[in-house]
């Protein structure tokens, strides 16, 4: 059972209300569309790294279920390989996006590929940057602190990450980010901290842990850690990071930006993975794995301790929820309103991404209460959307990579509909190999041949 003091509560509210009023202080009527979609294109490297490392981890409920489940697995899988990929976008893709001076990934693709594959490209970004995951979380955690019902933490939870955004647009979302970058670290500093302190350290660890969690890879199969480094391919067409990159002052702040924030992706991912691990030992047979990270709170923080911990769980959610509702409503009114209504101009573009923001939230307060399952919502977006943009977004910064504008649209078509036609098939084959391949594993292949025909065809033709 979870209980909250009255000073845990006390420290949760001011937390809920500096965020507010740091959103809402930032935020200023903004001159033009690339004032309010991009801050300008001014951000400098402090900010940048801040707002980047911070937006990483809105799924902390479930980094404490997979290090409960798999121990150092999870940081094999969830942290090492965007290390490695984080690095590569660093040095081979920040500076030519910024160098673009262009809004979204759809925008490059529009100017590579034309209208339709733009259009593809932002149905696919739209989905992939859904806030739905992260309000689902901060929901819960609301309705659980809080005593109030489902839906009605869902709308709170809305409020906490969108309302700012409305007026203020990404300036407002860069500087509550920075702000709950430091309000996360401190959290789980402090729980890691106590937990070595108090619990023994390494030989306490050693001692109440199965051994297979104290080994990089587990018990895992090498298929199931390739899948993970194949999800972590998404590192490249993250919109996320596409959008920082391009709001950067120039594009050494998006380079060497991109390689700091892995530092801090290494510490922090030290301190949660550390942290699910004490939860491990301590609790040898949860139920709900998701819960590790509150029970271990309730076990060993104090009142007030345990306020600052709880906030700095929000923070990390909130920060990526916020992040990811503006980055919707920048693909709703960029690359489907601006693209699609003649008379959306630039200066009305701000008045669209502002709609944005309000659609995206009831679609997402929608999913959220008809679909009450993180887990789900990530593994099925990842696994059918992922493989249909990647290669298009590299190629559309290498142009020897490129292909016709014709055979990527169908390029992109296949592979959504072949991963999406073995997810809803798989089943039909549990007792065969066929049943252990993964639907990311058979969009992707399908993105890879056509492209790879694309290209030997290119040159094929040039030869010629």
């Amino acid at each position: 059972m979870i209980s909250f003091s009255f000073e845990d509560i006390a420290i949760l509210l001011i937390f809920f209300a500096l965020l507010l009023l740091i959103g809402f202080l930032s935020s200023k009527k903004s001159k033009d569309a690339t004032d309010y979609l991009l801050a300008g294109r001014n951000l400098n490297l402090f900010l940048f790294v801040l707002v980047t490392v911070s937006t990483w981890y809105g799924g902390i409920l479930g980094v404490g279920e997979f290090t409960y489940r798999y121990g150092l697995l999870s940081w094999f899988t969830q942290g090492l390989p965007y290390y490695f990929f984080a690095l590569l976008f660093a040095i081979f893709f920040a500076k030519k996006i910024r160098e673009a001076s262009l809004f979204t990934i759809p925008d490059k693709l529009f100017e590579v590929y034309g209208k339709n594959v733009s259009i593809i490209s932002a149905v696919i970004v739209f989905i992939l940057v859904s806030p739905a995951p992260y309000l689902l979380m901060t929901a819960t955690l609301m309705k659980e602190i809080f005593q109030i019902d489902f839906l009605t933490a869902l709308v709170i939870s809305f409020i906490l990450s969108g309302s700012y955004l409305i007026r203020g647009g990404f300036r407002s979302n860069v500087y509550v980010d920075a702000f709950q970058f430091f309000v996360m670290f401190i959290g789980f500093i402090i729980a890691a901290v106590i937990c070595f302190s108090s619990l023994g350290g390494i030989e306490f660890l050693s001692a109440n842990l199965p051994s297979s969690h104290l080994k990089l890879t587990g018990d895992a199969s090498p298929a199931f850690i390739i899948v993970w480094f194949l999800i972590a391919l998404w590192t490249f067409a993250d919109p996320g990071f596409h959008q920082r990159a391009y709001a950067a002052k120039n594009g050494d702040v998006a380079r060497w930006g991109i390689i700091i924030s892995i530092f801090f992706w290494a510490v922090f991912d030290f301190l949660t993975t550390s942290t699910g691990l004490f939860a491990r030992a301590l609790f040898q047979e949860l139920e709900q794995p998701v819960l590790a990270f509150p029970l271990l709170a309730e076990k060993i923080l104090s009142p007030g301790l345990k306020g600052i911990f709880y906030a700095g769980m929000f923070a990390t959610i909130i920060s990526t929820l916020n992040s990811f509702l503006f980055l919707s409503a920048t693909t709703l009114g960029r690359d489907f309103f601006f693209r699609l209504i003649p008379e959306v101009n630039d200066d009305r573009l701000k008045l669209f991404t502002s709609v944005g923001i309000i659609i995206s939230g009831i679609i997402s307060i929608t999913i959220s209460y008809l679909i009450p399952s993180v887990v789900q919502i990530w593994y099925t977006i990842g696994s059918l959307f992922i493989p249909a943009i990647i290669p298009a977004v590299v190629s559309a910064y290498y142009s020897k990579f490129r292909i016709t504008k014709n055979l990527m649209l169908i390029e992109m078509i296949i592979s959504l509909l072949s991963g999406t036609i073995w997810f809803f098939i798989r089943d039909n084959f549990q007792n065969s190999f066929l049943f252990e391949i993964e639907p990311m594993l058979v969009g992707l292949s399908a993105a890879v041949i056509i492209h790879i025909y694309g290209l030997l065809r290119k040159f094929s033709l040039s030869d010629q």
